[in-house]
Formats: C-alpha cells, structure tokens, sequence
C-alpha cells in the first residue's frame, strides 16, 4: 500500500462530524508535529501547525470535519430518527451502516409505504436492532452524532472509501509539511486543519481572522467529468492531476495565486487541470471574505461519487498536490 493509503487509513479512521473533530485533530497533530515548530488550538477547534518564518504569511487549510446524522427521535420501537450534518443525499444512504462515537453501529432504512421516489430524510430511520425504544436508549441518545461505517482500500493506484472529502485533503497537507520540513524559506507558514466546513465554513474564516494571512490556499476535494452519462460537463478528470480552482459557487479565486501555484506545479513537473465547479463550494470562500479580504486560491483533489460512502481518487493526484503546494510555499517571495 502506498504512503497515502497509510495515513488515510489513519486520518480517514478517525471520528470526526462537523463540530465533533477532536479524534481528528489528536490523529493529525500526532503526525504533524515532528514537522512543523508550533502546534495550537482555537475555539472552535482548528489545529493551527506553524513554521516560523519572517516573510509572507502563506494559509494551507484543509478541513478536517466529515459530514454525518445526528440522532433526533427514537420511538418506541427503537428505531432513531435523525437530522443530516451536512449535506446527504438519500440515495446514497438506503441500506449504509452507520457507526456512533461510542461504537455502536446501526443501519438506515426507510419507509417502505411511501414510494422511493418521493422519500425524503423525514421517511429515512437507523435500525440499531434494538428491542424497544428503552433498550435502544442504552446505547444512543438524542443529540449523539454518527459516520459513515465502510471499508476503504487502495487498488489500481486509486483510493477507495468514506471520507476522502476532506481527509485526503488533510493527508494532502501533511505530506506537503514533510516535503518542507528541511526546506529553506523565508514565509511565515501555517497548516490549518479546519473545523466544521461541511455546516458552513465555520473554522476557517476564524482561523484565517487570527493569522491574518498574505495569501490564503484551501485543500479540498472536486468533482470529476469524466462519468458515463454526465449531465453537466466539467473539465477534470480523476488520475490526470490536482486541478487549481477557478471558480465555484461561492468563490472566485485571485487570477495571480492561480497563475502561481500553476507555475509552481510546471516547475515541479505536475501537471494540472482548470477548476470551475458549478455547485458548492469549500474553505476558499470563508479565506477570501476574512478582515479586509485575503488573496486566495484552491487545490483540489478530482474525486468521484462526494459525500457518498464510497469516494474514489487517484494517489498520483494526491501525491502530485503535495508536491505542487511544497514548491509554491517556498516560491512566494
């Protein structure tokens, strides 16, 4: 298995829905510290990894939250009801197992009276094979938070499983600390692994207003054309390398950083794509509006089936990210 599978297994293991990312943070840091000079924590949970330095301040954010349910009902059966943390889609969630903070695991289903068609997160229920409703209270409360439960696997040089959105993008950042550990460079660095993206971009702004960054790049997953059947065309293709965003729903990035961390990919030998995502959106937007505005871009890793149990991208792609970041931090003089 390759390197990235390994701390993806390490990272992407890890319990960690918006706003409950503290397992996250504790497999990262445990990583990231030998590469970096300080380590900090703020409020909302962001972990801030810095290397010193006097120059520009350069902002590489990756969140850390995935998104998942949270238990809001239990009836008298012991079936739970339960509320999206981010954003679902059902077909993606019939028949899925479902894992809590403490371990136990449970199963959606749904109604079968109402036709699938029409089924909403309303008519969706978690089955933890419960007796009744005081049996299921043993092991689930109200207000509990659950992930994705699958496996994840590396074949054919591609990553396979739950949550690369946005772990990989973690992984994608701790390799790029590795490549610039014993690198020389006069900018002020920060990793910033944020928090509770997948709710509204809550960590990120908080984290950018304290470094108050020159430049501001996110790390995140994007979408790929290259499908069967697609019904928008869209320029990126998974195994074909990073793609340096654009544009989205949210953000349009600042033409000079594009222009930079494209050239910092030539001259590193990556080769990139041309982002414009036409739905969603990523840390970036929250980077851009901090203080009186910052200067940003976006490096995304082509990812197919997002926010489903079963994502899929190309290790070279990751590999190709790191390297390009590594190259444009110690480029931006």
């Amino acid at each position: 298995m390759s390197k990235v599978f390994d701390l993806w297994n390490e990272v992407g293991g890890a319990f960690g829905p918006s706003g409950r990312e503290d397992a996250v943070r504790e497999a990262i840091a445990a990583i990231a510290g030998e590469y970096i000079d300080d380590i900090t924590t703020d409020a909302l949970g962001n972990l801030i990894c810095r290397k010193k330095g006097s120059g520009r301040k350069l902002l590489f954010a990756a969140h850390m939250d995935s998104i998942g349910v949270v238990a809001s009902w239990i009836d008298e059966k012991g079936f739970i009801r339960f509320s999206q943390v981010g954003g679902l889609f059902k077909g993606d969630l019939i028949n899925i197992t479902v894992r809590f903070a403490n371990g136990t695991r449970g199963v959606i289903s749904y109604e079968e009276k109402t036709p699938f068609k029409d089924l909403t997160m309303d008519n969706l229920f978690i089955d933890i094979g419960a007796k009744d409703k005081a049996d299921a209270e043993q092991y689930v409360q109200i207000g509990d938070f659950a992930v994705f439960e699958a496996p994840r696997f590396e074949q054919n040089g591609v990553l396979c499983g739950p949550y690369l959105d946005n772990r990989i993008g973690c992984v994608t950042l701790l390799l790029a600390m590795e490549q610039l550990a014993e690198a020389e460079t006069e900018n002020d660095l920060y990793f910033v692994f944020t928090s509770q993206e997948e709710v509204g971009l809550r960590g990120a702004g908080a984290a950018a207003f304290s470094v108050e960054p020159d430049i501001a790049i996110a790390v995140d997953v994007t979408d790929t054309g290259d499908l069967p059947e697609r019904k928008t065309p869209m320029a990126v293709d998974m195994g074909k390398g990073p793609a340096v965003k654009v544009m989205d729903r949210s953000v349009i990035c600042t033409p000079a950083v594009c222009a930079a961390l494209e050239q910092a990919g030539a001259d590193c030998g990556v080769a990139t794509q041309c982002e414009i995502l036409q739905f969603g959106g990523t840390d970036t937007a929250a980077l851009q509006k901090t203080r009186a505005g910052v200067q940003v871009g976006a490096v995304s890793i082509p990812t197919r089936y997002i926010h489903s149990p079963s994502e899929m991208c190309a290790v070279s792609d990751v590999e190709g990210a790191a390297k390009l970041l590594a190259r444009f931090a110690v480029g931006q003089n």
